[in-house]
This record gives C-alpha cells, sequence and structure tokens, in this order.
C-alpha cells in the first residue's frame, strides 16, 4: 500500500491541552506520526512525499476569513506583547446576531471551537501540508490505486468550515472527500475515530453528494459532547445522507463489529464511487483517552470488514495517541484489509 506522508508535521508541536480545568502538554505530539512511520515502513508499505496541491483543496472546504485567521493568528497573538506563546482562546462567543470581531483575542474565540487547538509558530505550515498528503492519497485513488493511506498529522475531523477543535485545524477527510468528488460522483465517509467527526459531519451536513456516517463513543458521556447523536440526519437536501452510531463508553471488538456491518450495508446502499475512513487508532483498549475498548486483533478485523465494501478507498489518519501498540494497531488495520482487497 502507498502511504502519502510529509515530514512537515512537526512544525507542530502543541503544549497545551485543558483537561478538567487543568493546563497539561497535548496528547497529540509529533512522536504519534513517528510511531505510525516506523509502523508502516517495518510492514514494508512504500512511503512517497506528499506533494504541493496549492490552495484549491483547502478553500474548497474551509471559509477565506478562518484561512486568513489560521495563516496570521500567531504572528498576530505574539504582537500583543504580553501574550502566551501559543494562541489560547479566553471567549467563546453565541454566533447567533453577532458581529466579526477585528481583535486577534476575539478572532480566536471566534475560531476556536475549545482550547485543545493551540496554535503555535509551525501550526499553519504543518496544518497546510497534511491536507497535501490527504490530497495526495485521494489522487493516488483517483489515479487508480484502490487503496491509498494518508499518514496526516495534525488531525482534522474535528475542524468546522470555518473553526478548529479537537487538535484539529484543516479538515483533511472533508478535503480528501471532495477531491475525489469529480473523479467519482458519490462520495461516502467513514469515520471510525473514537471521537464523533462534528466537523466533517457539519461540513456535509445540507449535501447529498456526500454520505458521511461515524461509529464513536457516546457523546453524552465524551467529547464532542454537543454532536454525533443518533437523531442528527442531515438537513435540507442532506437529510438522511448522515448516519450516526453512538456507542457506549468501553464497547468492545463484537458489539463494534455488529454495528459497523450494519453500517456497512448502509454504505452499500448509497453506491458511491469511492469511500474515505477517517481512521483513528484512539478506540483502542489501551489508548490514553480512554473511549471504547477495541483490541489489537480488532483493528484487523474491522480493517476487513471496510474492505469488503469493494470500492476505491482512502485512509485518513485521524486520531489515536501514544501507548505501545499504537504502530501495531494501524498495522493491524491495513492487514485487515488488504487480506480482502
Amino acid at each position: 500500500m502507498k502511504v502519502a506522508y510529509s515530514d512537515a508535521h512537526r512544525t507542530h508541536d502543541p503544549q497545551s491541552f485543558l483537561v478538567r480545568g487543568r493546563m497539561q502538554r497535548s496528547a497529540e505530539q509529533p512522536a504519534r506520526a513517528d510511531h505510525l512511520l516506523q509502523a508502516v515502513e517495518a510492514a514494508g508499505h512504500r512511503v512517497v512525499e506528499a506533494e504541493d496541491f496549492g490552495s484549491g483543496p483547502r478553500t474548497a472546504i474551509h471559509t477565506p476569513e478562518y484561512l486568513d485567521f489560521l495563516e496570521t493568528a500567531h504572528e498576530r497573538w505574539q504582537s500583543l506583547g504580553d501574550a502566551s506563546p501559543e494562541v489560547l482562546p479566553n471567549i467563546h462567543p453565541m454566533r447567533e446576531g453577532g458581529g466579526y470581531p477585528q481583535s486577534i483575542v476575539g478572532r480566536a474565540g471566534y475560531h476556536m471551537a475549545d482550547t485543545a487547538c493551540p496554535i503555535g509558530p509551525g501550526t499553519w505550515s504543518a496544518a497546510v501540508q497534511a491536507a497535501h498528503t490527504a490530497c495526495h492519497a485521494a489522487q493516488l485513488v483517483a489515479d487508480g490505486e484502490h487503496v491509498a493511506y494518508a499518514l496526516c498529522r495534525p488531525p482534522g475531523h474535528h475542524a468546522y468550515a470555518d473553526k478548529a477543535g479537537g487538535f484539529c485545524y484543516l479538515n483533511n477527510t472533508a478535503i480528501a472527500a471532495q477531491w475525489l468528488l469529480p473523479r467519482f460522483g458519490r462520495v461516502a465517509i467513514l469515520d471510525v475515530d473514537v471521537h464523533h467527526g462534528n466537523g466533517t459531519q457539519d461540513i456535509f451536513y445540507w449535501r447529498a453528494d456526500v454520505l458521511h456516517l461515524s461509529l464513536h463513543a457516546d457523546p453524552a458521556q465524551f467529547y464532542p459532547f454537543f454532536a454525533g447523536y443518533a437523531h442528527e440526519r442531515g438537513a435540507g437536501a442532506g437529510l438522511g445522507y448522515n448516519l450516526n452510531v453512538p456507542l457506549p463508553i468501553g464497547t468492545s471488538d463484537a458489539a463494534y463489529l455488529r454495528e459497523l456491518k450494519r453500517v456497512v450495508a448502509f454504505i452499500k446502499v448509497f453506491t458511491p464511487g469511492a469511500l474515505v475512513v477517517a481512521l483513528g487508532l484512539d478506540a483502542y483498549e489501551g489508548d490514553p483517552l480512554k473511549g471504547l475498548a477495541i483490541t489489537t486483533a480488532g483493528f484487523g478485523a474491522i480493517g476487513a470488514a471496510i474492505a469488503r465494501i469493494g470500492i476505491p478507498t482512502v485512509l485518513v489518519q485521524e486520531g489515536g495517541y501514544l501507548s505501545p501498540e499504537l504502530g501495531g494497531n494501524l498495522v493491524s488495520f491495513l492487514q485487515g484489509f488488504e487480506s480482502v482487497a
């Protein structure tokens, strides 16, 4: 399997993560990508350097205001003179009827959903390269590869069209899906991250050309808390094109695979030309965020079940945090997929 990757992710090394009122180092560390890269190389997959696809893919998903904010936020923040090393919002306004602030402090609150997505000096360049990485894998599939894996960092599925959140800045999964549409007509997104892909859902919520499906820990008890419920089915032209499967905290392999079988059947009814998988490995039983309890072997079974859909597939790396088994979980998933494909 070809693996799109860029070492530019290292410029993003977030330090701040507010957890239950306590500040600690972010769980989204550069070492995540190191572990994943080492694992795919050891397993014999071919790593290719992600090319530059220009600004078009990100502007197709994100608003001009938001992209300008991401690109300039850190420099403007530092110009305040007494600011923290990373951009961190201290206000989260209600959007209805409000104005668009000129102050960088106000814009940070406007464009950042939470305090898990600090913006440092290298965040913009890393996020841009992650989007290029997703596009590169999508282009490989558009050019005839049955499957390609985008080793993206930072992740993306919590990023809205105009808002960062949950370690995410540019929505790599949405960008890959949009890139595939001219070639394949209809695209399905299957999110298997432990967290609901709230940003991806919102981007496509009113659309019928992209089917969004997500299996995740129940948001009644788990991030992102305010989205990911079963009643969220899409709206307008997109009504019925969104399927959420909230799972009880601690759900393990057998129950997960039963629900995945139902989701796969739903995808087949949609008959997409291609599939994008938001590949979170944080559903692992030993992941630091501890939402579900999937085993290493379970990831292999999940990969095989997805491969049986039998359509061109782009795998986009989302969550999955530092544990000794992180690389092994990725390899298990890829082996499971390739055992069928």
